[in-house]
């Protein structure tokens, strides 16, 4: 487990798939998630949700798949959200990450700062990474100014690359490097 301040970010359970497949059919939260790919999260069965998290269940190397971590607060051990390392490549040291609160009641409360700042000690601390990057779509402006005050640094930009609700969106590519992170 790794602990931050506020949250705790746990290894994916038979106990949380409950949870993943709420968020996964929310379409507000698949859509802030994920952008265009909203539509390969919602209306998903339980069963496919159950499949594709089977993997992270069972020991796998850290190249192959990277890890999905499900968010417990920790004052009240509740499960608010989920986050995730891939592409993880360990001869360029660097790695993609993703989160997302599945809990609109956590949004705005210092819960996403938290989240990306254990996850990031982690990969630049422990797994010795020299690069992390992440891409999110314009129209996400929470997510985009919780990345900025991280430390994240806008990289580049895919432009009308995302399609969400009937209009056109930028992708925004954005990274950091290990020397930029600040405890």
């Amino acid at each position: 487990m790794l602990k931050g301040n506020l949250v705790e970010l746990r290894p994916v359970s038979k106990d949380d798939l409950k949870h993943l497949f709420k968020w996964a059919n929310d379409e507000e939260i698949a859509n802030l998630a994920h952008g265009s790919d909203s539509a390969y999260q919602n209306n998903n069965p339980q069963e496919d949700i159950e499949a594709f998290y089977e993997k992270n269940l069972t020991a796998q190397p850290l190249w192959e798949n990277g890890r999905v971590f499900i968010v417990y607060t920790m004052s009240t051990g509740v499960p608010i959200g989920k986050c995730s390392y891939s592409n993880l490549n360990p001869v360029t040291r660097t790695a993609e990450i993703g989160l997302s609160l599945g809990e609109r009641e956590y949004w705005g409360r210092g819960y996403g700062s938290d989240i990306i700042q254990t996850l990031l000690k982690h990969l630049f601390y422990t797994l010795n990474l020299e690069r992390v990057q992440l891409d999110t779509w314009s129209g996400n402006t929470q997510a985009l100014r919780l990345y900025e005050k991280t430390g994240f640094q806008t990289e580049g930009r895919l432009r009308k690359n995302e399609y969400v609700d009937g209009a056109y969106y930028d992708t925004i590519l954005m990274g950091m490097l290990r020397s930029e992170f600040k405890l």
